[in-house]
């Protein structure tokens, strides 16, 4: 399950708003009963980094169950490191992935290669990190154009995880199939 913060209300002092955060988390992992939850910072949210995400993970005392959903354009538009960096720091954490293009400081979900993300690099870092789950196009922008979107998606993708496999020059590794396993 993902889920995200929200943004905190003008009237809510910051604190009070982290308090009910992590109390409503905390309620979040206690009724999920071993069910994996992927908590996403969101741009413009409560939480909105990776390192937003580990003050809440350590605020709920670290559980096994609270993990993170990844969107790969928020790293690039509001992460200091370089997107690939940000992958390898959570692999062990991700529950989720979304990927999408993005540019820096821009909240706006973008067909690949209109943004500013080299896509092998992160695709090699999700293959190194172990991540076997599933990878998510995110455009909520073009679903009328869906079937168009999904195949340009799809073959940009593909092309990447081969060049991702070329880079690898130290032999074979699993990439993640972008069909729903690893190969």
């Amino acid at each position: 399950m993902s889920f995200w913060s929200g943004v905190r209300p003008g009237h809510v002092p910051p604190g009070l708003a982290w308090d009910r955060l992590v109390e409503g988390c905390a309620r979040v992992l206690e009724a999920a009963q071993g069910v994996p939850l992927g908590f996403e910072p969101e741009p413009g949210m409560l939480v909105d980094t990776i390192a937003g995400w580990h003050a809440l993970r350590r605020a709920l005392g670290a559980p096994d169950g609270f993990g993170l959903t990844l969107d790969i354009g928020h790293c690039r538009c509001n992460e200091p490191d370089p997107v690939p960096d940000c992958v390898t720091a959570v692999g062990p954490y991700l529950v989720n992935v979304q990927i999408d293009d993005m540019r820096r400081g821009t909240h706006e979900h973008l067909e690949f290669g209109e943004g500013e993300i080299d896509f092998p690099p992160v695709l090699r870092a999700l293959a190194d990190s172990g991540y076997r789950g599933l990878v998510a196009v995110e455009l909520p922008r073009h679903s009328h154009a869906a079937p168009d979107v999904a195949a340009r998606s799809l073959a940009f993708l593909r092309q990447a995880e081969q060049e991702s496999v070329r880079a690898d020059r130290g032999g074979a590794h699993d990439v993640p199939d972008l069909e729903g396993g690893s190969s």
